[in-house]
């Protein structure tokens, strides 16, 4: 489960400008619900928690754990949306330093071609035994023919036929739109395995969909508990989501008020890529006719030492949201060492964790008082439910900000401007 504490936020504000947000974040919540705003086409990521269908759950769960068992290196080939859910729920769920299970390594989200190449020796390099690594590679995306993601599967399908053969085939999984488009023209031809990404759901609102759900599933995680987890909050949602409004309601009055940044913080390494994924959600979102705020990502107490001085003492144009997780499980106890030469025998017997929170509190105390308006999103514990919950939470909050923004939540019209200037650069023919 997860709640989003506004307390210090809302000090920023004065109650007509908190009442005032508050009545345009519930018909903005009504208007979602009725389906009377923009981009009503695009609520697929609401109805797949509606009507779960628990024969793809079983089938996701059946091919990720047979991916899960013979490869060494699973491959997850797309940009945005194709990739950043997926990466955000693994590295929030594994271990930093796994040794069972394949390795997920991420392509096709930028153009670096000395990336491709180094990725292509890791893959001919044997593992420690001496045996040549079990690839799998599985590519995501709905047209087939967005640049990064289609170079990196072009060059990446001939190094699996080139290794494997005829065995390419059964290592190959394509996640993309029922019918149409380039990948799929690839699929005839070649016989690769399919997952369809619902026509109502786009990238960014996806990660529940295959093209989360099967590298998910390849990492070893419990997708239906994900699912479910989301589907709870989907559930709780429908009944009161008085704190989810509040929040929405407090985000859009400080954006009104001429905030216009957003920095997704955390002291937890592991929900770094939670926030990159947040990122896009928000920017993708809100991003549109001049409006919405601008989404940044810091990973604490690491980023205190390089940006935390512009977030205390710098322009106050910014607000704060903190990912945390409410019950952290304990780790390391520091212990006390004869002659204290570091200083640090007044932190013996507290553990890591009991340091990071405090690290945290002083944090959260600090920028308040530097004129920082902080959210604090508590996610229960570090599980597969609680991750499934947020990731609803915040697609559902991030709808109902944009719909008060009085902008379409579904689109990215802006996202095709780099695309035409490329192309035309690089001599595309039309």
């Amino acid at each position: 489960m997860i709640t989003v504490e506004t307390k210090l936020a809302r000090t920023f504000l004065s109650d007509e400008e908190r009442n005032l947000a508050g009545t345009v974040a519930s018909e903005s919540s009504e208007k979602l619900d009725k389906r009377t705003g923009k981009g009503t086409e695009w609520l697929g990521w609401q109805d797949i928690l509606r009507e779960p269908n628990d024969a793809l759950l079983e089938n996701m769960e059946s091919i990720g754990t047979e991916i899960h068992k013979k490869a060494d290196v699973f491959i997850v080939c797309g940009i945005g949306g194709s990739y950043l859910g997926a990466r955000a729920v693994i590295e929030a769920l594994t271990p930093e330093f796994r040794d069972r299970g394949p390795e997920i390594i991420y392509a096709g989200h930028h153009i670096s071609g000395r990336y491709l190449q180094r990725l292509i020796a890791h893959l001919e390099k044997p593992n420690a035994n001496g045996r040549p690594k079990e690839v799998y590679l599985n590519v995501i995306s709905k047209s087939g023919t967005t640049m990064e993601t289609a170079i990196a599967f072009r060059v990446l399908r001939k190094w699996m036929h080139d290794h494997y053969g005829d065995d390419a085939v059964s290592r190959i999984f394509c996640t993309t739109s029922k019918e149409g488009g380039a990948l799929n023209k690839i699929i005839d031809a070649s016989g690769y395995r399919k997952f369809i990404l619902p026509d109502d759901v786009g990238g960014r609102f996806s990660v529940l969909t295959p093209v989360g759900l099967l590298p998910i599933a390849a990492a070893g995680i419990d997708v239906r508990r994900l699912f479910y987890g989301a589907v709870e909050c989907y559930e709780r949602m429908q009944q009161d989501r008085s704190n989810l409004l509040d929040y929405v309601a407090t985000r859009y009055a400080l954006c009104k008020k001429g905030y216009a940044i957003d920095l997704i913080a955390t002291f937890e390494p592991a929900l770094v890529s939670m926030g990159g994924w947040l990122q896009q959600l928000y920017g993708e979102s809100e991003g549109k006719n001049g409006k919405g705020l601008f989404p940044a990502v810091a990973q604490y107490s690491t980023d205190l030492h390089s940006l935390g001085q512009m977030v205390q003492d710098g322009k106050r144009n910014i607000m704060e949201t903190f990912l945390h997780i409410r019950n952290a499980e304990p780790s390391l106890t520091i212990f006390k060492e004869s002659g204290d030469y570091d200083g640090l025998n007044y932190l013996s017997g507290k553990t890591m964790e009991e340091v990071n929170e405090k690290a945290f509190l002083g944090t959260v105390q600090a920028h308040g008082e530097g004129g920082v308006p902080v959210f604090i999103a508590r996610i229960d514990e570090q599980s597969a439910e609680s991750i499934g919950h947020a990731i609803y939470y915040f697609e559902l909050a991030t709808a109902i900000f944009v719909y008060a923004l009085g902008e379409n939540p579904f689109d990215q019209p802006g996202v095709e401007a780099y695309k035409k200037a490329m192309f035309r650069l690089l001599g595309k023919q039309d």
